[in-house]
């Protein structure tokens, strides 16, 4: 890149892990578009602080409207970036929403609202900037994901729907991209106490919770055993900038960061074993440019 800061867009930057991202990039000297919906009405606020901390600390940091459900406004921003850089090293898909409560409560239109935030919204994006990174022959797209992603949490159902749907396309990108220069990410976090805790939506149909019992009771135990959590959410945003200084082709499919969610390591490790079998007995291995990582000894 002849010394020119990597261009970096951010997804749901109004707060929790995409504003920590947003400012940790930029201050490791990034080209960082911290984006969300709303700038001009629910996250003027947000939007305002970090248009104050980029010309307070003299950084390559900007803001823009983008929502990950609408197609006019991601190809709009995407369009934007492009115009202003000629490129996008990195996608960062961190945007999401959450519902905690039984399945049985949530309503059909409300769990297409959550899956146009956390699954489709993902492919709006990765196929805006995908013809850029193409062009370039290089790029990063890192999904946000969870523990949630890989184990069905009895409260969280339609969310962990939503992000096991997103890290299956996440991992198809993995192998699709692989011989185009492109890196497929996904990163896992723990329990932290963001923001998004107390935006998480309870069920529409509070009726159907009648019968449950104690069941009943399990998601909001649940919500508040992430509220109480010490954890540094910090931790992610090192772990992102990690991830896009780890070399093109050397990155691992998926990391895992922080407390909860116990055995998620040992399913991704089966997991990578699994489909070095599958992919074999298609013959695509080489087309997917596919190797079972040694995780030997490491520690995330």
């Amino acid at each position: 890149m002849s010394g020119k800061a990597q261009v970096a867009l951010i997804t749901g930057t109004s707060s929790g892990f995409g504003r920590l991202i947003a400012e940790t990039l930029a201050r490791k000297k990034f080209h960082a578009f911290a984006t969300m919906r709303n700038t001009k009405t629910r996250n003027a606020a947000s939007a305002r602080e970090l248009e104050q901390l980029a010309r307070r600390e003299a950084l390559n940091l900007q803001v823009l409207e983008l929502d990950v459900t609408q197609d006019a406004s991601v190809e709009q921003a995407v369009a934007e970036i492009l115009a202003q850089t000629g490129r996008i090293d990195v996608l960062l898909n961190n945007a999401g929403s959450g519902i905690m409560d039984l399945s049985e409560t949530v309503t059909l239109a409300q769990a297409q609202r959550q899956l146009d935030v956390n699954f489709f919204g993902v492919q709006r994006m990765n196929r805006a900037v995908l013809p850029a990174m193409k062009r370039q022959g290089s790029g990063l797209l890192l999904h946000v994901s969870s523990g949630a992603g890989r184990l069905a949490i009895p409260g969280m159902g339609m969310y962990c729907a939503s992000k096991f749907a997103m890290e299956a396309l996440a991992e198809t990108y993995r192998y699709e991209l692989a011989s185009q220069g492109i890196d497929s990410v996904i990163l896992e976090p723990g329990a932290y106490a963001t923001p998004i805790a107390d935006k998480l939506e309870a069920g529409e149909d509070a009726g159907r919770r009648a019968g449950y019992g104690e069941m009943a009771q399990v998601p909001e135990r649940i919500l508040q055993m992430i509220r109480s959590s010490r954890a540094n959410p910090q931790e992610i945003a090192d772990k992102v900038l990690q991830i896009i200084e780890t070399p093109a082709g050397q990155r691992k499919l998926r990391y895992r960061v922080g407390p909860g969610g116990p055995g998620v390591e040992r399913i991704n490790t089966l997991t990578d074993e699994v489909q070095a079998q599958l992919l074999e007995a298609f013959g695509i291995s080489a087309a997917a440019k596919f190797k079972v990582p040694d995780t030997r000894g490491e520690r995330d």
